[in-house]
């Protein structure tokens, strides 16, 4: 349903798991391991894998840190894109990338919720893809000290408007990591 012309494919868009971004990050090794069982299923149903990683002044490029966990390893070939901003698009190779593979669908994971992961997904349905976030299977660290509310909630929040946004001509919600049907028309 895409608005994306010749756009037919689902492409897996795995956004930040680097060893930093997720140090601290809620439920870690859950939300990594339902990733990782995402990539899994996406290779073996032939759905393309994307990775994003970001670099910035305190996540420095090249970095034991900036690298993506040794839980999830990209295969050969699959795109790595890198990232300054927030929004993976923005600047970056992610629109080409897709444009290659074919892609007007996203199912979207990773961290963090309220950073890179929302204004991916944000940006995606503004440029006409329809994006899916998988509910179980991105998380943040916890801001409470600076005012956000607590890592659960911002998960939860965001599950919740992500699951009824809409677009013309686009689609949008959430899914389980075990519900993801990566064939399935958004």
């Amino acid at each position: 349903m895409t608005t994306l012309e010749n756009r037919p494919r689902t492409a897996l868009l795995v956004i930040d798991v680097q060893n930093d971004v997720v140090a601290a990050a809620y439920q870690r090794d859950t939300v990594v391991a339902n990733i990782a069982a995402l990539v899994d299923r996406a290779r073996q149903e032939q759905v393309p894998v994307v990775w994003v990683r970001h670099s910035d002044d305190e996540l420095v490029l090249g970095s034991g840190g900036w690298q993506i966990v040794p839980e999830l390893v990209p295969a050969e070939g699959e795109a790595i894109v890198e990232k300054l901003f927030r929004d993976s698009f923005e600047a970056t190779t992610l629109e080409a990338e897709l444009a290659g593979l074919g892609a007007g669908r996203l199912v979207v994971c990773g961290s963090q919720t309220d950073f890179c992961v929302r204004s991916t997904l944000h940006g995606a349905l503004a440029r006409g893809y329809d994006a899916l976030l998988v509910s179980d299977a991105h998380t943040t660290e916890d801001l409470t000290a600076w005012g956000a509310p607590a890592p659960a909630q911002v998960i939860a929040h965001t599950n919740m408007y992500w699951s009824t946004q809409r677009a013309p001509g686009r689609t949008a919600g959430t899914a389980e990591t075990k519900t993801v049907d990566f064939a399935a028309a958004s």
